[in-house]
């Protein structure tokens, strides 16, 4: 399920764009989850409470966390599938401390793809969506095996 030296090129050249706003594009990944699939809020108890769009686009916390999700996934798209020692400890909170189930990251996969057509409509056309979908299952598939591992059925 590897993808092609091309594929991995469009995907980093997409990844170009977010990383010039992490912040707000990260911002725009949760609001995008919390909205699409509001089951998912439960798990992060510092955004439980926000409510509305409003609520959640005036939340630095969330802005903050945002980031802190997609600097990990761009630094784990960067190594090209052979992420194994980034995945490690992010699989390790994900199952034990956390307790993510991998049809979250499914949605959150789902959100990332929708805020990168919103964002970036010239730049990510089909060829594109296609590649960054097949890196985001590759990744999903990954930690899906970590979880595994560690005796967790998310």
């Amino acid at each position: 399920m590897g993808l092609s030296d091309g594929e991995w090129q469009a995907v980093l050249n997409i990844w170009g764009k977010v990383e010039t706003d992490i912040p707000g594009h990260g911002q725009a990944v949760l609001i995008s989850l919390f909205k699409g699939h509001p089951e998912t809020l439960e798990k992060f108890d510092k955004f439980k409470n926000l409510k509305s769009e409003d609520e959640m686009k005036a939340s630095e916390d969330l802005k903050k966390h945002g980031a802190t999700v997609l600097t990990a996934l761009g630094g784990i798209l960067k190594k090209k599938g052979q992420h194994e020692a980034e995945l490690k400890p992010l699989a390790h909170s994900h199952a034990t401390k956390h307790k993510i189930p991998v049809k979250y990251l499914e949605f959150i996969s789902e959100a990332i793809i929708q805020v990168l057509q919103s964002k970036h409509p010239g730049d990510f056309g089909a060829d594109v969506q296609g590649a960054m979908k097949k890196a985001l299952e590759l990744f999903r598939n990954d930690i899906a095996a970590k979880y595994k591992e560690l005796g967790f059925q998310g």
